[in-house]
């Protein structure tokens, strides 16, 4: 296990040049610099982690170009996601901008009318009470929406905006300060996560998993 150190400068520096040349040869030239300040540095942090909130994903950093008009083949970002339940977890991200911490849900089977279902309910005061708390503790909601509420939803719904949501993610830019070069950048991202932990607890408990059917948790 290597030691977790921070991010160096040159690791923002790095997407930054990405982003003015995103293309294979410019990766294949600097290729050492993206394993060395980019990745080496998101698995330390993730091994550091790993102890409290479980293992986590390290994303490839190859787009997937398949089905997109976008060609430009690599990602400019690095992204670590820790699963809790299915599709709910918790997650990390550097790029140009710098640091983003994060955790959420996106649905998987038929999970989106469990959420509705739950928001819906006296369940859903909940999850409106843990969303104004994070959002006093500095987070930005986000995540896909409809544009207008859900079929059968009453019109002035107390929870519409929740009810809104396809995805739901609450979301912290940290920038790039002098603490993210250094170890204490793994204790930034372990107090964000453990203040998101109750929302990320209430969204795998009403959820349920991916491929159960509604009503079955």
């Amino acid at each position: 296990m290597t030691a977790f150190t921070g991010f160096p400068v040159a690791a923002f520096d790095f997407y930054d040049d990405l982003e003015a040349d995103n293309s294979r040869s410019w990766w294949t030239a600097h290729r050492t610099t993206y394993d060395e300040c980019v990745r080496s540095p998101i698995v330390a942090l993730a091994d550091v982690l790993a102890p409290e909130f479980g293992e986590a994903k390290v994303y490839r950093p190859h787009r997937d170009v398949r089905f997109s008009k976008d060609k430009t083949p690599y990602k400019t970002h690095q992204g670590a996601f820790v699963s809790f339940a299915d599709g709910v977890g918790f997650y990390v991200q550097v790029s140009a901008a710098g640091l983003l911490t994060g955790a959420g849900w996106r649905p998987k089977g038929e999970q989106i009318l469990r959420y509705r279902e739950a928001v819906s309910g006296p369940s859903g005061a909940q999850l409106a009470a843990l969303v104004t708390d994070v959002e006093r503790q500095g987070f930005a909601i986000d995540g896909d929406r409809l544009a207008t509420r859900p079929r059968g939803t009453a019109p002035g719904h107390p929870r519409e905006d929740l009810l809104r949501h396809k995805t739901l993610f609450a979301k912290r830019e940290h920038g790039t300060p002098d603490w993210l070069s250094s170890p204490a950048a793994a204790e930034k991202v372990r107090d964000d996560w453990t203040l998101l932990r109750p929302l990320v607890q209430w969204l795998a408990d009403h959820v349920g998993p991916g491929d159960a059917a509604p009503g079955r948790r």
